[in-house]
């Protein structure tokens, strides 16, 4: 239920972050080029609510945006601010409906933060119960494997059986299916059949695994074979289920593979 709700939160701030994104654009693109990459970062939520428009930053100065985003962004802050006044000048005409995106602005952004404050309370809960979940040791022992990431493996896996490996990737979706139309065959691509919310918690677990040694070597031979980012994450991913599918199989923690010696 907790997992559920995240994701209809992440949805939600998602919707509100375009919806920022796509005001911006009609009024100030330049502006939106420097805001919108980084609206992941809570300052630039709290700078929308306190100068929601051109003018209001304009009026501000840059020295007092650069200190006010400096509290929250100690490092980029400052660099932040300064793309912000350049992207400024940038543009001269004001545009019509500038005054009513200034109105709807703040209240977005107040809306995105307070859902990023949502998420992170879910979060906490989410945490205390995996924390608690015997299988809590094996999952995190494998790198990459997040709180959430960690949360949907029982929700989705715990309670089924799964003779083998390819039960588990063909039920979470990365069985290939090989694309036919008549006589013709096309090659393999990924299924859209599966539990899609294990496939994208693999998905992006797999993403977050790039800095593992092990996993980039695996991701980078993927690449040199001709597959294009997404392929090889997809190919990773699968890779990863293979593994867990082991680790829950002989209720082992994993272990980094031994490189075959020269």
């Amino acid at each position: 239920m907790l997992c559920g709700f995240d994701d209809d939160l992440a949805k939600q701030a998602t919707a509100a972050s375009n919806r920022i994104r796509g005001l911006l654009t009609q009024i100030h693109p330049a502006l939106e080029l420097v805001i919108g990459p980084h609206l992941d970062h809570p300052v630039m939520a709290e700078l929308l609510r306190k100068y929601p428009a051109p003018e209001a930053l304009r009026r501000a100065g840059q020295s007092r945006v650069s200190a006010f985003m400096a509290k929250s962004a100690p490092r980029a802050g400052r660099r932040w601010a300064e793309e912000i006044f350049t992207a400024l000048g940038e543009q001269s005409v004001v545009v019509a409906g500038t005054g009513a995106a200034g109105v709807v602005l703040p209240q977005l952004a107040a809306q995105l933060a307070q859902l990023r404050t949502s998420r992170a309370e879910v979060l906490t809960q989410v945490e205390a119960i995996v924390e608690a979940h015997p299988l809590h040791e094996l999952l995190t022992s494998m790198p990459a494997v997040g709180v959430r990431t960690e949360a949907r493996i029982p929700t989705e896996v715990i309670g089924k059986e799964f003779k083998t490996a390819g039960h588990l990737g063909s039920y979470s979706g990365f069985a290939p299916v090989t694309w036919r139309s008549g006589t013709a065959i096309r090659g393999d691509h990924s299924s859209r059949k599966g539990n899609k919310i294990l496939k994208g918690a693999f998905f992006l677990s797999a993403f977050a695994s790039l800095k593992d040694p092990t996993s980039r070597t695996y991701y980078d031979r993927k690449r040199a074979e001709g597959k294009r980012h997404n392929q090889a994450l997809i190919a990773l991913a699968r890779r990863r289920c293979d593994v867990l599918f082991a680790m829950l199989r002989d209720g082992a923690l994993y272990q980094v593979p031994k490189t075959k010696a020269a």
